[in-house]
Formats: structure tokens, sequence, C-alpha cells
């Protein structure tokens, strides 16, 4: 009697010069074929051989599908809950939910680590293609309130994105979404114009110079409700801006901003939130979502 174990799910096994195969499934092993010694060595252990692996591999494959579409699954039954129903959007430890805009993969730019999304984005310039590149949501949000919260580096620069669209005619996040500007007010080397600094509708509407903002460093929080055109920026507990898309005062400071050299911004009413990579080390953490 011959016993030759292949692997811990296969085992080969010869008596009176008959070989049986047997394969461990469902707790125990079982008998698959049945083979004479003669004709087993001369034609049958070729096939027999690459039958093995391919059984090995299938089953390998197997368990990447299974648990691949477990994780799809919680994470859609997250998203897909009711509206009104806070859905977190960062589980603490991956980034699992998440994509890197113009990537196929997330880089070394964006970690997850200690419960925070941090952004390594000190020292690559915005043209950087090969790091560059904000975090967006692999689902889309239309009507929403999302909140989170922040703490950016010294001379540090960022924003959160909203209703953002991947397309191959949009190099960066914020060519189609409109920001929640987050920035080093005091500290960045550049001057800065009122709806330049932190809190404000990027390059419309200024956040007020009164409002509570914590130093680089330390944690501040934000709020973003978009309601049918409604807007409404929120910081550390204070709403500091509101607005309507639809109002002529909005028009006019839209003809009057950057933002008319960009044919796809503020285009789109369903889109991915983002987490804007400008050069800057910045932290992220408690990011929840709920559909209104």
């Amino acid at each position: 009697m011959i016993v030759i174990r292949v692997n811990f799910r296969v085992i080969l096994h010869m008596e009176n010069g008959i070989f049986i195969i047997f394969a461990y499934t469902n707790g125990s092993f079982k008998e698959m074929s049945i083979m004479k010694k003669t004709r087993f060595n001369n034609l049958i252990l070729p096939a027999l051989t690459l039958t093995v692996m391919l059984f090995i591999y299938g089953c390998s494959e197997k368990k990447k599908e299974e648990k691949a579409t477990e994780a799809k699954s919680e994470q859609s039954a997250e998203v897909q809950k009711p509206d009104g129903e806070w859905i977190s959007l960062f589980d603490g430890k991956t980034l699992n939910g998440w994509k890197q805009y113009g990537h196929d993969e997330i880089t070394e730019l964006w970690k997850a680590e200690d419960g925070m999304i941090v952004c390594y984005g000190e020292g690559h310039g915005e043209a950087d293609g090969e790091m560059r590149g904000s975090l967006i949501t692999k689902d889309h949000f239309g009507n929403f309130e999302l909140e989170l919260e922040w703490k950016i580096s010294p001379t540090g620069n960022s924003g959160i994105l909203y209703h953002v669209v991947e397309k191959p005619e949009y190099g960066h996040a914020y060519d189609t979404g409109p920001e929640y500007q987050l920035i080093d007010d005091e500290g960045f080397p550049a001057k800065l114009k009122d709806a330049q600094k932190t809190g404000s509708a990027y390059d419309m509407y200024a956040a007020p110079a009164d409002k509570k903002l914590n130093p680089p460093g330390e944690w501040n929080t934000s709020k973003i409700v978009y309601k049918n055109g409604h807007v409404e920026h929120w910081l550390n507990g204070e709403k500091i801006i509101e607005y309507d898309e639809n109002s002529d005062d909005f028009k006019t400071r839209y003809e009057n901003s950057k933002w008319v050299e960009y044919p796809g911004w503020n285009k789109y009413k369903e889109g991915a939130i983002g987490l804007q990579d400008h050069g800057s080390k910045i932290w992220f953490r408690n990011i929840r979502i709920k559909k209104l």
C-alpha cells in the first residue's frame, strides 16, 4: 500500500495496483476516481497532475471570490440604508469603498492607519500624475448630509469635494466637484482671498472671519448639507455659509469665478465624495453621510 499526500487537500492512495484519488471537501476526504497502475503511469499521470493543480487553484480562487463578494455585500448593505440613516464611509482600518482619482489602485499617497485616513502629500506637486490624486468614494450621492473630522499640517492645503465624477476629460476631482476649502489660513505661504480660506465654498462664498477654527495639528469638525441646490457649510458646530445654486446671486458669483473655465464644474448633481490631495499632509476620521 502506498499513500502520497500531495497537499493538505489531496491524497493519492495505491493498493493492489489500483490508484485512488481522495480530495478533502466539506470536512472529510472523498474518493474521486479509481485507475489501474499501468495506465496511470503511462497515460494518466501527466493529466492527473494538471487536474490536481487546477483543482487546488480553483479552490483558492473560489475562496478569494467568496471573500470579495462578502466584502462587497457588506459595503452595499451599508450604502443602501434608507434615507436619513447615517452611513459610515470609513471603517477605521482599510480604504475599502474608496479609490484614488485617476488611478486603478490606491498609491502610497493615501493610508488608513490608527483609525484615520492620512494623505502623505508633502513634496508632491499638483502635476505629479504618478502619485497625485484625491481619494474619492466608489459610491455616489445626490442629496446628502456629510460629517467628518480633520486636522491639517502647518502651511497645508486640502478640501472636501462632492458630486465628483471621474471621466477621462476631467484631470482632477475639482474639475467637477464643488469644494469645502481646508487650509492653514494663517500659515499658508501665499496670500489668500477670503473665498480661499477654510470653510469657504472655494472661489464662490467666503467663510466669516470670526469662524471657530482650530490651528494646524488640532482636530476640527466639518459638515456639508446639500439638498436640491441648497448648500450649507458648518465648522465646529456652527453654520458658516448658506446659499442656493438656483439663485441669481450664485449665477453672478459663478460668472466672476475661476469655474467658468471648467465646463464640468458643478454640472453633476450626483457623484462621489472626495478628500483632496493638494500636496500637504492631512488627516481625516469619523467620516459619515446620510442621504436626504
